[in-house]
């Protein structure tokens, strides 16, 4: 689960991608339409979509001559449990949370 997590979270690192998946939201979309608020080109935009495929946070289907974008909003479901744990937490309790990670990284955390 952990290496799914890091292609997750990679693939959320970037604000463009994110901002795909938020037009996502609203419904499936054609590659063109995903692309157009983006200034820059098809091609980049494509590369942003391979990457959400990738992390399986979408799903691109061909529908005739026109590629489609769906949202897989139960792939997040495992990022989402592991970012709630974080919740046990107080705001200022860095030293808890450090000791969190230690325990949950174990030495890559050191």
């Amino acid at each position: 689960m952990s290496s799914q997590l890091d292609i997750v979270f990679s693939a959320l690192a970037d604000p463009t991608r994110r901002a795909i998946l938020a037009m996502l939201l609203e419904d499936d979309m054609a590659v063109t339409d995903v692309a157009e608020p983006f200034a820059m080109s098809l091609a980049a935009v494509s590369k942003h979509l391979r990457v959400l495929t990738a992390a399986g946070l979408i799903q691109q289907e061909r529908r005739g001559r026109v590629t489609w974008c769906k949202l897989q909003p139960e792939s997040l479901r495992d990022a989402s449990v592991w970012m709630q744990s974080f919740g046990q937490f107080e705001a200022g309790d860095f030293d808890a949370f450090e000791r969190f990670l230690a325990a949950e990284l174990g030495d890559e955390a050191t």
